[in-house]
């Protein structure tokens, strides 16, 4: 690792490996940072240290000068779990703690020569230690940290209250403070982690850094996707004859769309409304529950298609028909022959008022070769706790099959939609149907414009929009949507609107009910 940086006309700056010829520089500072608490370590532990794990002790240089020195091991964090010492982890200088195939980097020191703590050194290795535990996969940073400042209040505060107050920026501590400027939280309060740190009073915070790159051991095929491609159908509402006349126009969309190697194809709500012209009967409360009699079919039909296509379909909506209860349900049909639904669980009151519709009672996290999903259909969406809940289950795409038949209408289910992405930092996909259907009462005119929405952020679209059709136009669109850019969002994002929440004042539940 080597990086070359100008901080000014006085100095030349190099950021890299530690070698053992280092280590009079090294015992130096250590001399000085730590002349309270046994100084340096001996030439030879210095040398267990770099044949143990040589990637992971890292400096600064400046002129040939090192001023700036960063030590870690990787661990089994298991081994060792929450409660240990820092004699522990460096076992008397041999470093055996240290594990090749562990899942953690734990970091046993930082420390900048006095003369140089005006040029934020501590930040530049601290960056760089991330770097390593990125580039190795390791699932974060565990560090003990010392708080030295808590000897001016040891006798009025307890030490919860001490690193509660320098969280809020209350107090200052010269070694907390700059760790959780640098994104590291506080796991617990460690007792007799440094016996001989007087000024900490013998206390250590536990601190860690989560790697929200990290990847469980990637398989070699069927791995989870950092990049996925999702295709949405803008729909037309035509008239068929019959089943196999729709099931012709399903199939060609969905072998359009894997055609481009999509991961997903997402349909609108009640995308099988042209059925029920296929009913005789002239109420439209019938004629929709003799249209819930082909739901089955087409789910069939569906998973079969899903099967042979590749490529994971989420079935709009259907009416479904049983115990004398109508309800509309959403269908995911993976691609590895399984399927799950999503009932709506809001239905507007003119749902209510012409079909006798009921809202489900259950919502469900999907679990999909592309990751969490959830489904709302159309009015649900306007609703945040449903999102919301989904969010906090790690929901990363919100799918959103609707039918509208106003602009009006469809402006509640896009701008809610929109707002959706953002408070949950997300992608929302929404899509409709268009056109008309004369002999169909209740479902006669359609108004949709598809669309795709991400977090409005530097990372995303200007306008937080993925992609968008062509308003009242039949249809396809194709997006990529990346989620590594969510979990940047979250740590690092110019709000983080899933992290800023208030637990301490407000939560969310839900209420379970019996189904009838």
């Amino acid at each position: 690792m080597s990086e070359k940086i100008e901080a000014n006309s006085e100095h030349r700056l190099l950021l890299r490996q530690l070698e053992l010829k280092d280590y009079k520089e090294v015992k130096e500072i250590m001399d000085l940072v730590y002349s309270n608490i046994d100084g340096a370590w001996t030439r030879k532990e210095f040398s267990n240290l770099l044949k143990k794990f040589p990637d992971g002790q890292i400096c600064i240089e400046d002129k040939g000068k090192v001023v700036a020195v960063a030590l870690s091991l990787i661990v089994d964090y298991a081994v060792y779990g929450d409660k240990h010492t820092y004699e522990q982890i460096v076992d008397r200088g041999t470093f055996k703690s240290h594990d090749p195939e562990g899942d953690t980097l734990y970091g046993i020191d930082v420390f900048v020569h006095p003369e140089y703590r005006n040029l934020r050194l501590g930040r530049r290795l601290y960056d760089a230690r991330k770097e390593i535990c990125e580039n190795l996969n390791l699932r974060g940073i565990i560090a003990g940290g010392r708080i030295p400042g808590y000897k001016d209040y040891a006798d009025k505060l307890t030490p919860a209250k001490y690193i509660e107050m320098v969280r809020n920026k209350e107090l200052a501590d010269p070694v907390l403070s700059f760790q959780l400027s640098n994104d590291f939280h506080v796991r617990k309060i460690l007792k007799g982690y440094l016996p001989d740190d007087t000024d900490s009073r013998a206390y250590a915070t536990l601190l860690e850094w989560v790697n929200v790159y990290y990847e469980e051991k990637e398989k070699l095929i069927g791995g989870k996707k950092t990049v996925v491609r999702i295709g949405i159908v803008q729909w037309q509402m035509r008239a068929v004859k019959s089943l196999e006349d729709m099931m012709q126009q399903i199939e060609f969309f969905v072998d359009t769309v894997s055609s481009y190697k999509s991961d997903i194809v997402v349909f609108p709500e009640f995308f099988n409304a042209p059925l029920m012209a296929l009913s005789k009967e002239d109420s439209p409360s019938e004629a929709i529950r003799n249209m819930a009699e082909y739901t089955d079919e087409i789910r069939e039909q569906m998973i079969h298609m899903a099967l042979s296509y590749n490529i994971n379909i989420i079935a709009g909506s259907m009416p479904e028909y049983y115990d004398n209860k109508l309800y509309n349900v959403s269908y995911l049909c993976r691609r590895d022959g399984t399927y799950d639904k999503q009932y709506k669980l809001h239905v507007t009151p003119d749902e209510s008022h012409y079909w006798g519709m009921r809202g489900g009672h259950k919502l469900k996290i999907f679990d999909t070769d592309i990751g969490k999903i959830g489904i709302l259909i159309c009015y649900d969406v306007e609703f945040p706790e449903l999102a919301r809940m989904l969010s906090d289950m790690d929901m990363k795409i919100l799918f959103v099959p609707y039918w509208t038949d106003t602009k009006n209408a469809y402006l509640r289910v896009r701008l809610c939609a929109q707002a959706r992405a953002i408070e949950n930092e997300c992608y929302v996909a929404i899509t409709g149907s268009v056109g008309n259907l004369p002999k169909v009462e209740n479902m006669d005119i359609q108004y949709s414009q598809s669309a795709v929405f991400s977090p409005s952020d530097f990372a995303f679209p200007h306008d937080a929009v993925v992609a968008e059709a062509t308003p009242n136009t039949e249809m396809t669109l194709i997006a990529d949507l990346d989620l590594d850019l969510l979990k940047d969002l979250n740590t690092a994002g110019s709000v983080r609107n899933l992290k800023d929440r208030r637990k301490d004042l407000y939560n969310l539940s839900w209420v379970l009910r019996q189904e009838e």
